[in-house]
């Protein structure tokens, strides 16, 4: 480790952190249906948007419609992207003239973009249209986020509300997501961008001629309007197939720290969304400290791991720390930190290639995932995903002290921790069953590029970045095949909502309780200890489900390596 990696990464978390009162306190504000800054502009765009739709502002929903609004949309969004994709062939603005996507592939892509993973079994420069970079996929980065913080908010309200019969109406929250919130940051980050020398046009690719005599093809297009909602809106779906590692979807060292900041900006403010809404700010930066205890960790842990080195290199008189897979201009640090960033959060744009970490340093973005990516994570979906973990922790600390378990003066009954087992098991029934398959599976084992742990890690990160809807990849799997296409999209939709289903369910519960007083016998929400003991809960749980997978994958490596062998 060096002094300026250690500065990079403090100066990270020191802009974040004073970010999250801003953000945290525009967002409450806005969907407590307050005016914002923004209102005089947006506000009559907002009531042109609900009058062509039919929709009363005003009207809430029950859980239950809340969570077919939602599923509907998402549905309908499926459907029409897949459409765009098997034709865009015959639609314009495709000057390479690139064919249709053939039908697993445009399947998978289809479902990975409507669930906010971004997977991408696909080099985006050689396989969309312009066309489809921005109508089939750039939208779905706003209508995905936009449905996560919308969900987010619901839960939210869940603990705001006492003997309430609704969480708000999914079309307002969606509207004001995407109106507010997202629309004008994408506008800002991608004006940035541009600035930083990244492309935004619809021109055909140009042709070079290298120093060699050679000629080479320069793909260009609207990247800079894709990459700014992509990085916003946690999907991280690359225009290009290098993602952030390509010189044009990250060209400085500027465009990489705006980069990272931008993927947590919503998430880490919506804590703060959530201290105020429930009326007592000290519980958002209690689950804020939790999210920055275990993030911290993780960076440490992947920056040392690559800074160590290679232990097979130093053997052999190579000394320094392992930059294979990395972009020299962002050093191992930018690279460490930014692989922590966008696994914790449930982002996956990656500036250097996961596969070539070392089996430490590959190891923090696989956990991140199998946690649920509850560190920030994904815009709303971190937020929930963390809350569930709160309606555990504290029922786990009622039945040690005999206490009834309640949060916010809600108490969290056999319903509540049914709901939330429920949503909490299906990442880990996702990612382990479908990894077994596919060790099981003849064809699935011919994509691997390498044998041994390393190629069942491959696997594992796949269906862990697929039902975690983080996106990401163990580069060395050659995943666009019929198997990986469809069990990786199955994977998808399961991470993202029977997820959903059971956490609505635990919301619309504890909206309709009323609020207990505090009393002598509460448990403090907002203290040192309960971070503690939500921090505990979040990595024991975590690992009792995924710690078989593990010892097979990258801890057997790592100690493969500290011995001398390679696989």
């Amino acid at each position: 480790m060096t002094q300026n990696g250690l500065f990079q990464i403090a100066l990270f978390c020191a802009v974040v952190l004073l970010l999250v009162r801003p953000m945290g306190g525009y967002m409450a504000r806005l969907f407590a249906g307050e005016k914002v800054f923004l209102s005089p502009v947006l506000a009559p765009v907002e009531r042109v948007l609900y009058r062509a739709a039919g929709i009363d502002a005003k009207a809430e929903q029950h859980w239950v419609v809340y969570a077919l609004s939602m599923l509907l949309f998402n549905l309908l969004g499926l459907l029409i992207t897949y459409v765009v994709l098997r034709f865009q062939d015959v639609l314009p603005l495709n000057p390479q003239n690139l064919p249709a996507v053939p039908a697993d592939l445009a399947f998978n892509t289809a479902i990975s973009f409507t669930t906010n993973t971004n997977w991408q079994a696909y080099g985006g420069e050689t396989t969309m249209s312009y066309f489809s970079q921005m109508v089939g996929l750039a939208v779905h980065n706003f209508t995905s986020a936009a449905t996560g913080i919308a969900l987010a908010l619901a839960f939210i309200r869940a603990f705001s509300r006492a003997g309430a019969g609704s969480l708000g109406c999914f079309w307002v929250d969606l509207t004001r997501c995407i109106l507010y919130v997202l629309l004008p940051l994408s506008l800002v980050l991608a004006v940035v961008l541009v600035w930083q020398g990244m492309p935004q046009n619809l021109d055909p690719y140009v042709t070079a001629t290298t120093l060699e005599g050679t000629q080479q093809t320069i793909a260009q297009g609207p990247v800079a309007s894709q990459v700014a909602i992509k990085m916003l809106g946690t999907n991280g779906g690359g225009f290009f197939n290098a993602n952030a590692a390509h010189p044009y979807e990250n060209p400085t060292p500027l465009s990489n720290f705006l980069q990272m900041a931008a993927i947590f900006i919503i998430g880490a403010g919506l804590t703060n969304t959530f201290g105020r809404m429930v009326k007592d700010e000290r519980q958002g930066w209690a689950i804020m400290a939790a999210m920055g205890v275990i993030f911290l960790a993780g960076v440490f842990i992947a920056y040392g791991a690559e800074a160590g080195g290679n232990p097979l290199m130093q053997a052999l008189g190579v000394d320094g720390g392992n930059m294979e897979g990395k972009e020299v201009r962002f050093g191992i640090a930018n690279s460490a930190l930014f692989a922590t960033i966008t696994t914790a959060a449930s982002c996956g744009a990656v500036n250097s290639m996961h596969s070539s970490f070392m089996p430490l340093g590959g190891l923090i973005p696989l956990i991140n995932m199998q946690l649920g990516e509850i560190v920030v994570g994904g815009v709303g979906a971190g937020l929930y995903g963390m809350l569930l973990f709160v309606v555990l922790a504290v029922f786990i600390a009622g039945q040690m002290v005999g206490r009834t378990p309640e949060y916010l003066g809600k108490k969290i009954e056999s319903r509540e921790v049914r709901l939330t087992f429920l949503a909490l098991l299906v990442l880990p029934l996702a990612m382990l069953g479908f990894t077994a398959l596919a060790m099981l599976w003849p064809d699935a084992l011919k994509s691997l590029a390498n044998a041994g742990p390393h190629g069942f890690s491959e696997v594992l990160y796949a269906y862990t970045s697929g039902a975690a809807n983080n996106g990401s990849a163990f580069a060395g799997l050659s995943a666009n095949t019929p198997f990986y296409n469809v069990t990786i999209g199955i994977a998808m939709l399961i991470g993202r909502f029977l997820m959903i289903v059971p956490m609505l369910g635990v919301a619309g519960g504890l909206a309709a309780k009323k609020r207990l007083p505090p009393s002598a016998g509460s448990f403090p929400t907002h203290t040192p200890l309960f971070v503690g003991l939500l921090i505990g809960t979040v990595l024991i749980v975590g690992g009792l489900e995924f710690m078989p997978a593990l010892a097979l994958g990258p801890v057997v490596e790592h100690f493969a390596l500290a011995a001398g062998q390679m696989f």
